[in-house]
Parts: C-alpha cells; structure tokens; sequence
C-alpha cells in the first residue's frame, strides 16, 4: 500500500498495531472458551484484555529480529505487559489459529467497508440512469456506430454489472468468514471442537470444515477473484468514459474542476485523468488474483509460501479497491453529459443504424435473407460514400420499394420504434436485487 491510494480507513485497518490487536482478540476468544470447560483459570482472558491498547508494534518488532517468529514474539510481548496470566494464552493453539483467524477478522471488515463504497456507486449509478433514461445515444460494437439506444441503458449495463459484482463480493466476504482454533494439524489434539465453536462464534465467525494447520486458501482466491472482478467492472465504465470524452465523440466527459490543470506544456487540455487512473488500478486489483490461486496448492497440511504474498495482496488488492470505488463514485456522480452530441453522433450516418429494421422488412415480405442483405447494403455504402441519404436510396431503388412501401421504411427509422423496449430493459436491471 502507498498512501497516494489508500482511504485512511484500509491504513488504520492494515496496520501493525490492528493487526496485533486481531491476534490478541483471537487469543482471549479462545482463552475465554477454555475458561469455560476449566483447562484455564477463570478469568485469565479478563486479566490480559486491559493491556489490548498497549501493544506496540516496534517492541513486537524488536523480539523478532531474535526470535525470527512473529507469533512467538507476539505472545512474548504479552507476557512482558500482562505477566503470569499470559502464560495461559495460546494452549494448544498454533500460530496458523491465530494468524488464519485474525486474516478472517480483517478482510470480513474490509469486505464490509467495500460493500459500504460499492452500495455508494451503485446509488450513484441509479441516479445518473435514471436522468438519462431517454437520452438517445448510438450503440456501437467494434467501435462502430451500431443501432441506437439510451445513455441511460448503457449506464444501466454497468449498473447491472457491478449489482453483480456486489453479489459476489458477499457471497466471498461469507466464504472467508472462517477460522480455525484447531491446533497443529487440524486434529484439536490439544483442544476441542466445542472450545473452537465458542471462540469463533464469539468473533462471528464459522470453523473450516477440514482444517489442516491453515484454513484452505480457495477461500482466499475466491475473494480476491471477487475483488478483480468489482475492479473489472469499474474498468469496463472507465474505458468508456475516457472514450466519450475523446474529441471526435464529445459525449460526454469527466468534469474539469475551477483551477484544474490538464497539462504543462498545452493549457487547452481537458484529459480523462481519473478513469485513466482508474484502469490502471484496476490492473493491481486484477494482479493479486494469479498469486491468490497459487496459494491454493500448498504442501500437505502447510507451508509458508502463501504467507509472504498474502500480506502484501491482501492490503493492497482491498485497499485499491476501496480507493477506486471512492474516486468512481465521484466520477458518476460528477459525468457531465452532453445530450446535443449524442444525438448529432447518432445522426452522423443519416440513419444506416436502420439497416437491420431494413432487412427484417424485407425478409417478411418474402424475400430471401441473403438477397435482402444484398440489396440492403448497396444503398448503405451508397450513403457511406456521400451518394445520397439513407432514406433516399432506399425509396429510390425499385428492388426494395417493389416490396416495401414508403410508410414502412420510414417507421423502420424512427427512433420510437428502435427504442421501444428501452423502459423495459432499465426497469430490469435497477430491480435486480444487488443484496
């Protein structure tokens, strides 16, 4: 993580001093359960929980550069600030209970805090929708001009999209919701099953189902699959917005703030600077997902290898997330439109758009597919070339008109008829539950 795109909340959250206090919150947890059943004195958790605030990062620091184990200095570090009952902490336990358990902690708050940003975009996603629902625009594939639409259908594609990442971000937060107070090799030698439901439950979170000395790092990949996938989606927006915003198309662009500079040495620039960003970001989200599947292949009940990638992925895959989903927000929300150059670009062929509605009409009145399309396209590279309207061809050409009437070619280009489903496809997918 670098501060530049890290929210305040994801460096509080990734931080060394929140980092011990998860494990110390793991460590009472299973404390208290064992109080329970009597293999620790009552009340043992309670003596330690005062000095939660104490611990300090540097100190922790300090006894590992002789220990050269993290866990092991930890509980050092508590037994120096709590004493005799310290001693207590960690029975049974190994450092992959406290470690797997305290990781769950996090990215289940990290989770949470992106699901609260991406509710936000999606808010503001519904409200730009909703403003443009019938604003004509052109659809393009391939980059070329298409059939027509709304702006609002298409923010509504990307509405819908990341309603869908939204989805898989819970189902992935309930995936790594899971921890372990289960020993050595996931055979609760020392424990029991009881002694981790009571400790998990107390931190709102389930036991894997087979431990082995972690908990199984499928669950981890599908989070940060989930993560790129959000991050895809804001791409996908992005990538169309810095099209808009190109001069040639004009239709819409990222709004240039008073005072704002767009570049040192050409004061008339106005460039699409944040959702540059944003797709570049997007590719660090995307990246932690490679390393997140290989860690799912570890040598029998564990190795170390996944553990150096998880703390940087981890920290830096949510905390990017979090930023992106902060900066796009304010994107959507601040996109200005430009209504009267969506409608001269989807003039700008004199109606070709129409081709389809052509054909179809013409392969209802009988004739063959293929020869309509033959006759169809002649009078659409006519108009290409500057030959004539789209319209005009079409009327003046006695193959088509010998089948088509006038009246029929020209409802095939109204704009009523070819947007006629649009209410329908925009009802569809702000009613899709993103819950």
């Amino acid at each position: 993580m670098i501060p530049r795109y890290t929210p305040e909340d994801f460096a509080t959250l990734w931080s060394d001093e929140r980092r011990l206090q998860a494990w110390l919150d793991v460590e009472l947890a299973a404390c208290e359960a064992m109080e329970t059943v009597g293999i620790v004195p009552e009340g043992t958790a309670a003596k330690v929980r005062p000095f939660r605030d104490q611990l300090d990062a540097e100190k922790v620091g300090e006894i590992e550069r002789v220990t050269r184990h993290d866990v092991i200095a930890f509980l050092t570090h508590v037994e120096q600030l709590a004493g005799e009952p310290a001693r207590w902490l960690h029975r049974g336990m190994t450092s992959s209970d406290v470690l797997d358990t305290s990781t769950a902690l996090l990215m289940v708050e990290a989770a949470d805090k992106l699901l609260e940003r991406l509710d936000g975009l999606l808010e503001a996603f519904r409200g730009r929708v909703e403003e443009h629902r019938r604003t004509p625009a052109i659809g393009r594939s391939h980059g070329i001009h298409a059939e027509p639409l709304t702006f609002g259908s298409i923010l509504a594609g990307h509405y819908a999209e990341l309603a869908r990442g939204r989805k898989r971000l819970r189902a992935a937060r309930e995936e790594v919701a899971v921890g372990k107070i289960a020993g050595a090799v996931g055979t609760y030698a020392h424990l029991t099953p009881a002694i981790e439901k009571q400790a998990l439950d107390s931190l709102g979170l389930r036991g894997e189902t087979v431990a082995t000395q972690i908990v199984a790092r499928d669950r981890h990949a599908a989070f940060l699959n989930a993560l790129a996938l959000v991050a895809a989606g804001i791409e996908r927006f992005a990538t169309n917005v810095r099209h808009w915003q190109r001069t040639e198309v004009n239709e819409a662009e990222e709004h240039f703030k008073k005072g704002q500079k767009g570049s040192s040495a050409m004061p008339h620039k106005r460039n699409p600077v944040l959702t540059e960003n944003l797709c570049g970001l997007a590719r660090i989200v995307r990246a932690a997902v490679v390393p997140g599947l290989e860690n799912v292949a570890l040598w029998h009940e564990r190795d170390i290898s996944h553990s150096s990638v998880e703390r940087m992925v981890l920290p830096d895959a949510t905390a990017t997330l979090a930023f992106m989903l902060d900066r796009c927000t304010k994107v959507v929300a601040d996109l200005v439109v430009y209504p009267e150059r969506l409608k001269r670009n989807l003039d700008l062929t004199g109606g070709l758009w129409a081709s389809e509605g052509i054909l179809l009409a013409l392969v209802d009145s009988g004739m063959g597919r293929q020869d309509a399309y033959v006759l169809v396209q002649r009078n659409a590279m006519k108009a290409f070339h500057g030959e004539g309207t789209f319209r005009d061809n079409l009327l003046a050409d006695a193959d088509i008109t010998a089948r088509l009437d006038e009246k029929t070619i020209v409802a095939q280009l109204e704009l009523d008829h070819a947007l006629q489903h649009v209410d329908g496809i925009i009802d569809r997918a702000l009613a899709e539950s993103a819950q």
